[in-house]
């Protein structure tokens, strides 16, 4: 099994795809990293959609500029963020947390009404937004190492038009704003001019500053 490093090294974000299915197992795997990310307080103020079907992805694909890895990929992942992020979100967090910990809701009160003004908190509905799109990521983050482990391409993709998305999966209707896709698959190596290219990184000087006690 390939170390994280290896792994990391082993992925790009691939351009062209096979079309050849990705094994449920493999997929299981990777959504449950997704499952397992960080996220501010817990909270994971987003929904990811798992979008395995063909017609569905064709009828994506032009509000994501007719991108090949849409209708090549095995998976779509879309990562939709709250829009509100709602003090029942809070509270349904609570009682989960207190469920899974053996806990009596009340004795996480404190903590709840700390959540609350944290997500009341913010300047204006954009800003929050914004803070629930961050959190998103981590989940993407996680889900880019997550495949690379599975040896699985990924593409992460943020060129689409996020309105046109919604309207089309219908996400305002349920309180969600797409935010960030993941196409799943297996890479084209004859197709994609990217594949087995070297890996292109600051190095550490340059993107690593180590501070000492000022």
């Amino acid at each position: 099994m390939m170390s994280l490093i290896e792994a990391l090294n082993w992925r790009y974000a691939t351009k062209r795809m096979n079309g050849q299915r990705v094994p449920r197992m493999q997929v299981d795997r990777i959504l449950e990293a997704v499952r397992l990310a960080p996220s501010s307080y817990g909270l994971q103020p987003y929904s990811v959609l798992v979008i395995e079907d063909r017609a569905l992805r064709e009828r994506i694909s032009p509000v994501a500029f007719d991108q090949p890895q849409i209708t090549q990929s095995s998976h779509l992942l879309v990562f939709a963020a709250w829009d509100p992020v709602e003090e029942a979100h809070v509270d349904d967090l609570i009682r989960l947390t207190a469920e899974t910990r053996g806990q009596h809701p009340d004795d996480l009160a404190a903590y709840g009404s700390t959540i609350k003004g944290a997500v009341g908190g913010f300047a204006s509905a954009h800003e929050k937004f914004q803070w629930a799109a961050k959190q998103a990521y981590l989940a993407l983050g996680t889900a880019l190492a997550a495949a690379a482990a599975e040896r699985v391409d990924a593409s992460p993709m943020e060129g689409f038009d996020p309105a046109g998305l919604d309207d089309l999966l219908g996400l305002r209707e349920q309180n969600l704003r797409s935010v960030v896709l993941m196409a799943l698959g297996y890479r084209d190596g004859e197709a994609d001019r990217h594949a087995g290219l070297e890996k292109v990184r600051w190095p550490r000087e340059k993107l690593f500053i180590h501070m000492s006690e000022m």
